[in-house]
């Protein structure tokens, strides 16, 4: 990273921030930041938060950028393609974070050969534990995908896989974070019914799914292996799990990413 003499996002969201965010904390320099963005309250949140550079304008920043991030809505990506497009030169990486949206379509709007990488991140992002899923385009290389693994390790864990498997990372790990943020409502309204105080229930239920994935990820081990050492023969936890297999919930959690990653197909179709 310390070779790209300057990063710019297009979008200054939540993930961008998030980025930018992992950026500073890696000691990339904040003069070398810059973020377009049209709302004047997240502009002003950024400056006073990071100090970056701040602009409205999507064609200074594409002219000035060596890396630039489409960190936008999928919804407003060709009128964005479209206007930057004139000012686009080989010598930029291009780097986006759309669901849905194909390598084969951003490069679409650029001539030449333009270096594509697609990057499907989420939230977590924002306190350093985010999952990440990368892929090439049909010009970018492996140093460009390497630089950009490294981008988003600052941020997280990364896993490189084919443009094929981006919608059903969309579906699991880039929409994830809301399948458990439902989890850890519905753990802490359990625990409320039975007789916790709310905020006594919430930070229970959020320190379980956070010792549950560290166990996960720590020991290494199938989380078969270690819910089956939770459930004593004839216990509570057997019992618990037991109506969550009655009531559907394995079956509701893949069906949800499958949709998840049906609506990502379904953006890029547009």
């Amino acid at each position: 990273m310390t070779n790209v003499q300057k990063i710019g996002f297009i979008g200054g969201g939540n993930m961008a921030e998030a980025m930018i965010k992992g950026l500073l904390s890696s000691s990339f320099p904040l003069e070398r930041i810059m973020a377009s963005e049209p709302s004047e309250l997240r502009r002003e949140h950024l400056l006073e938060t990071y100090g970056i550079e701040l602009t409205t304008d999507n064609l200074e920043l594409m002219r000035s950028c060596e890396i630039v991030i489409l960190a936008i809505k999928p919804q407003i990506v060709v009128e964005v393609l479209e206007e930057v497009a004139p000012v686009y030169r080989d010598d930029k990486l291009i780097v986006s974070i759309l669901a849905g949206v194909s390598s084969t379509t951003i490069e679409g709007y650029f001539q030449g050969s333009p270096r594509v990488v697609r990057v499907m991140p989420n939230t977590p992002a924002l306190v350093g534990e985010g999952a990440s899923a990368i892929c090439h385009g049909h010009h970018s290389s492996k140093e460009d995908l390497a630089l950009v693994k490294q981008l988003c390790e600052a941020v997280g864990k990364v896993q490189i896989i084919d443009e094929r498997q981006m919608d059903a990372a969309t579906g699991l790990s880039g929409s994830g974070p809301a399948y458990i943020y439902t989890v850890i409502e519905a753990l802490a309204d359990g625990g409320v019914r039975e007789g916790l105080r709310r905020d006594v229930a919430h930070a229970l239920a959020v320190q379980t799914v956070v010792g549950a994935a560290l166990m996960v990820r720590e020991t290494g081990e199938h989380p078969a292996i270690l819910r089956d050492r939770v459930c004593s023969p004839g216990g509570t936890a057997i019992t618990g799990v037991s109506t969550l297999e009655k009531k559907g919930l394995r079956t509701t959690l893949m069906e949800a990413v499958s949709a998840a990653a049906a609506r990502s197909r379904e953006l890029g179709s547009h």
